[in-house]
């Protein structure tokens, strides 16, 4: 019989709006509390200056909540390694972080997630706190780390090879599909839809440019939708969808969360994701759940997690790109056709498996830590 384990998970990236990472980090606390044995304990830590995170966000989970901005503590975390996190949580046998820089820890087996490596090949276009801390750091902590959590094969090659950490210390957990129904019926003419933070590495000016090659083929082709926040560095992409030809055809929607970003698939024709990378590749997860076609780039993990379930183009190929949306407009049988594939592969991901994965990374990482 094993011994209980208390676990402290970095729940910050849930804390306000849920993009990718945020939703993996609220949906697998949900699921790894569902794998706990009752006497467990999961504990959320979470930090900021204003915005607090309420008890019960995960039922059975136990908050802990420090009053300190989360740069000064990131900082902190990062630069000098302190404070631990066991000054917080108090004694706990796994400290497990959502981002690839370790939680500083006195002796629990310390975790760390990687959720992609893009910024190691584009450091300009991530934030000022990624841009100083991840490339130089993310290495040296990810071979330091008991135990590191991706979430596609395509990461976990780049971790091996590019960062050096050896297989056995890797372990692939990926997001399960959301609790949604399929939709009853195929959309033919809903709005063709992109899901997801509008940043260099989504490719939006190549979908932009497939966009306008599709309407002037194709007049009565559905509006493009944009659901997510734009990043300074893609503020062109507001500038340019005011401009014909796709003034009035394409609308920024900006973030959306929960059950709007449930209907907005409900109501699509299909989605169209052809980012130049991704680690995993969440909408096209959750598209494939409600039967919505996908045309994906053949970039990163989107084909791995699409298998055969996706139109798949190359994603600097913008004629190519509005004939893969073109032949889902013109082509219902094959649309359709589509769904279904989609449907059947979003049934191999699920959230209580990818926790189970993670019970076993952590069983190895408390061994690990204890061998130093």
């Amino acid at each position: 019989m094993r011994r209980s384990v208390r676990v402290v998970l970095d729940y910050r990236p849930a804390l306000r709006q849920r993009t990718g990472v945020g939703e993996y980090a609220h949906e697998m606390s949900r699921a790894l509390r569902r794998q706990l044995a009752p006497s467990d304990d999961l504990m959320l830590f979470s930090s900021s200056w204003k915005d607090r995170l309420p008890a019960g966000v995960i039922p059975g989970a136990i908050v802990v909540d420090a009053r300190i901005p989360v740069t000064v503590l990131n900082a902190a975390w990062h630069r000098l390694e302190w404070p631990p996190i066991e000054q917080f949580a108090g004694p706990v046998d796994v400290a497990h972080s959502l981002h690839p820089l370790l939680m500083p820890a006195r002796g629990a087996a310390q975790v760390v997630t990687v959720h992609d490596l893009h910024f190691l090949d584009n450091p300009g276009n991530a934030s000022a706190e990624i841009r100083r801390d991840y490339p130089t750091l993310t290495g040296a902590h990810a071979r330091r780390a008991d135990a590191v959590i991706t979430v596609s094969e395509y990461t976990a090659g780049r971790i091996r090879t590019q960062l050096g950490v050896p297989s056995d210390v890797v372990s692939i957990c990926p997001p399960g599909a959301p609790p949604w129904e399929r939709r009853r019926e195929p959309t033919s003419n809903g709005p063709i839809l992109f899901m997801g933070t509008i940043e260099p590495r989504k490719n939006v000016p190549v979908l932009l440019g497939a966009y306008e090659a599709l309407v002037t083929r194709r007049p009565d082709a559905p509006p493009l939708i944009l659901a997510g926040n734009v990043t300074p560095a893609c503020q062109v992409v507001l500038e340019r969808i005011q401009q014909l030809p796709l003034a009035g055809r394409v609308r920024h929607v900006g973030y959306v969360s929960g059950a709007e970003r449930e209907k907005l698939y409900r109501e699509a024709s299909m989605l169209v994701l052809p980012s130049l990378d991704e680690g995993f590749g969440m909408p096209v997860l959750e598209a494939m759940t409600l039967g919505v076609p996908a045309v994906i780039s053949n970039r990163g993990a989107l084909p791995e997690v699409a298998g055969d379930a996706a139109l798949v183009v190359d994603a600097e190929d913008p004629r190519g790109l509005a004939a893969a949306m073109e032949r889902l407009l013109g082509d219902p049988a094959f649309a359709a056709r589509s769904a279904d594939a989609g449907v059947a592969r979003s049934r191999q991901f699920s959230w209580d498996t990818s926790a189970a994965r993670l019970l076993k990374a952590y069983a190895s990482a408390i061994e690990r830590r204890t061998r130093r």
